[in-house]
This record gives structure tokens, C-alpha cells and sequence, in this order.
């Protein structure tokens, strides 16, 4: 092996060693949190079930269809809180492994977009709990036929919140993807304004895939990325795109 090549492997066996550790100290956070949580599983389920619970039909309940639900359904949803209370703890140690390769203003940047992205999540989760969920499942419960249980499995209601949290997550970190992609250089403002009409039609599109086949759900996730994305716009205004030399 010549010189050369060894001075080019040498720099990437560290890359590589350093992403081992920062991933070693990613799960050993979670698994951290994970314990502390696993003895309120299920008082956390009992939360997380409760915008259902709150619109069954009297005499009603969710059932367990596969015999080691109940037990695995509860660790799954502590899985989730874990990986939210320990989400803080990622994105630094995400952080600290790209710190080094940045410009010193890059680095004041950084730790804004990752504490709004965080803020933001979870802003996108709290919409969904509060929000949306009463008004899907009052909705769905209004419409189910006379003479029908509502009797939702839990698996699949878990499953069901989920996808949910993920996509309003998701969708709440639009004013950091339009950022991002200004400050960097790829689109310009003015591009990103003409983009608006776009913006509109493609977030009724994906609202419409991702949420049920319910109006109400579609339009609560496709406004707040409307606004969320005029939010990004804003906030470009003030953030001076990286020029091609730099």
C-alpha cells in the first residue's frame, strides 16, 4: 500500500471509529430512557389510548386479537416515548459527529435548526393528540353503521398513532427543510415563493394519502404545512444564502 493511500484510509478509519462511538452513545441513551421508563407502560398506553376511549360508545373497549398484544403493545409504546425523551440526546450526538466538518457560522446554525426541529416534532405530536385525534375518532364514530362494535384492535390503533405522530412530526419540520435548502444554496427565495401554488396542490395530495379517507384529518394536516412553509419563507428573509464559492 503506498503512502498516499494509506494517508487517505487512515482519516476514514477515524470517521469511522468516531460514528461507532457516537452511535454506542445514540442507543445507550435509549436504552436508558427506556428503562426508566418500562415501569409506567402502562399508564403511557392508557394515555396514548385515550382519544379513542374518549369516544367509544358506552360499554365499549379496544380488543386484543393476538395473545401477547396486551403485554407488547404497552413495551412498544414505551419504545416510542423513549425514543422521543432521548430524541434531544440524538440529534447532539448527530451534531457532534458533523461539527467538525463545518465553518465556524455554520456551527452557530446548527444548533438553532436542531433544537427548533425538536420543538417542532414535538409540536407536530402534541397537534395530532389533541387535535386531530378527537375530531378523526368522533368522526369515524359518527359514521360507523348501526348494529357495528367499534371494536378497535390495539395493535392496529397503535400502528395507526404512529403513522400519524411520524407524518404531522414530519410535517411540522417544513420551516426547517425550506432553511436548510436556502441557506445552502439549492433553492433561492424566489424560488421557493413560486413554488407556493405547487406547495399548496402537493400537500392536499399527500394529506389525502397519508391521513384516512376523512376530510377533516386531510385538511388539518395540508393547512399547518401550507402555513408551515410560508412560516420557512419568513424566516429565509433573514438568513443569507451560502454563495457557490463558499
Amino acid at each position: 500500500m503506498s503512502e498516499e493511500t494509506q494517508q487517505t484510509a487512515q482519516p476514514l478509519i477515524e470517521h469511522l471509529l468516531e460514528l461507532r462511538r457516537r452511535l454506542m452513545w445514540t442507543i445507550g441513551g435509549l436504552l436508558l430512557c427506556f428503562l426508566a421508563l418500562m415501569p409506567f407502560a402502562q399508564q403511557l398506553y392508557t394515555f396514548v389510548a385515550q382519544p379513542l376511549m374518549a369516544t367509544l360508545p358506552a360499554g365499549t373497549s379496544m380488543i386484543a386479537t393476538d395473545v401477547i398484544a396486551p403485554f407488547f403493545v404497552p413495551v412498544k409504546v414505551t419504545l416510542m416515548a423513549a425514543f422521543l425523551l432521548s430524541l434531544p440526546h440524538t440529534l447532539y450526538q448527530v451534531w457532534a459527529f458533523i461539527a467538525p466538518a463545518l465553518y465556524q457560522n455554520e456551527k452557530r446554525l446548527v444548533m438553532p435548526l436542531v433544537l427548533s426541529s425538536v420543538l417542532l416534532f414535538f409540536a407536530g405530536m402534541a397537534f395530532a393528540y389533541f387535535l386531530v385525534f378527537p375530531l378523526v375518532f368522533k368522526f369515524l364514530a359518527g359514521v360507523t353503521p348501526v348494529g357495528v362494535n367499534m371494536a378497535t384492535d390495539i395493535d392496529k390503533y397503535l400502528s395507526f398513532i404512529l403513522g400519524m405522530f411520524v407524518a404531522f412530526g414530519a410535517t411540522f419540520e417544513v420551516p426547517v427543510v425550506v432553511v436548510l435548502l436556502n441557506r445552502m444554496g439549492v433553492v433561492s427565495l424566489a424560488q421557493l415563493r413560486l413554488a407556493r401554488p405547487y406547495v399548496i396542490v402537493g400537500a392536499f395530495v399527500l394529506a389525502a394519502v397519508i391521513t384516512p379517507p376523512d376530510v377533516i384529518s386531510q385538511v388539518l394536516l395540508a393547512v399547518p404545512l401550507i402555513v408551515l412553509y410560508e412560516a420557512g419563507l419568513w424566516f429565509c428573509r433573514f438568513i443569507r444564502p451560502r454563495v457557490r464559492d463558499e
